[in-house]
């Protein structure tokens, strides 16, 4: 009894198909006439249609179908397909290779819309607008700096970072940028990290020791 493996067979060139496509397929070349040859494969496409019946009635993917049709039979097919005839060589041309955009970032724990956006500040031609948008960079820098390096920057390197990235001298009011507070979430994260370990050690969590304790020894 000789067995018939799928390895002793001809590849298949769709194979999501299955190989009963592939011999219907196949048994189109063997029709003679052309319009029962066309008749045939239009029942060959409905079937292959019916492998994905929420697809099968959008136009694209009926002129996928017939594409799929034509490969399958090696591109022997001669029918009347609604369809151009695809050819060899157009499924084995290679698409052309992208080109990235190559920029060069001068700080990277700024990000790049960071350098973009000194540059637009710095062509503001509104004072007052240049001015309230300068603020926001700043603090916006303020807190990347201490995240990349973990401690608090200083505001003349912001200024000297904004400067470099700008191209050109930018005025920023001192004064204002001085006082601005360093509101970091990473102080208010650690406290919470302690009184966790507290919590899960049975010890509850003391607020303002140094009042507790002095009140203690008052009554003493």
């Amino acid at each position: 009894m000789r067995k018939n493996y799928n390895y002793t067979r001809r590849k298949l060139y769709l194979p999501e198909y299955g190989r009963h496509i592939h011999e219907m397929v196949d048994s189109l070349l063997d029709i003679e006439d052309r319009q029962e040859r066309t008749r045939q494969a239009k029942a060959v496409i409905a079937v292959m249609g019916n492998l994905n019946p929420t697809l099968r009635d959008t136009e694209d993917f009926k002129h996928k179908l017939w594409d799929h049709l034509f490969i399958m039979s090696d591109f022997r097919l001669d029918v009347d397909s609604p369809y151009p005839q695809p050819s060899r060589q157009d499924l084995m041309l290679k698409p052309q290779k992208l080109r990235y955009a190559q920029q060069r970032i001068m700080f990277k724990h700024y990000g790049k819309y960071s350098q973009q956006f000194v540059r637009r500040i710095a062509a503001e031609r509104d004072m007052h607008r240049g001015e309230a948008e300068m603020i926001n960079m700043v603090r916006y820098m303020r807190a990347k700096s201490y995240e990349y390096n973990n401690e608090h920057p200083n505001n003349d390197s912001i200024l000297r970072d904004m400067r470099l990235m700008a191209g050109s001298n930018i005025d920023v009011d001192m004064s204002l940028v001085g006082h601005m507070r360093s509101d970091y979430r990473q102080p208010a994260q650690r406290g919470k990290q302690q009184r966790g370990k507290q919590q899960r050690n049975g010890r509850k969590p003391q607020k303002g020791g140094a009042k507790n304790t002095a009140r203690h020894h008052s009554y003493k």
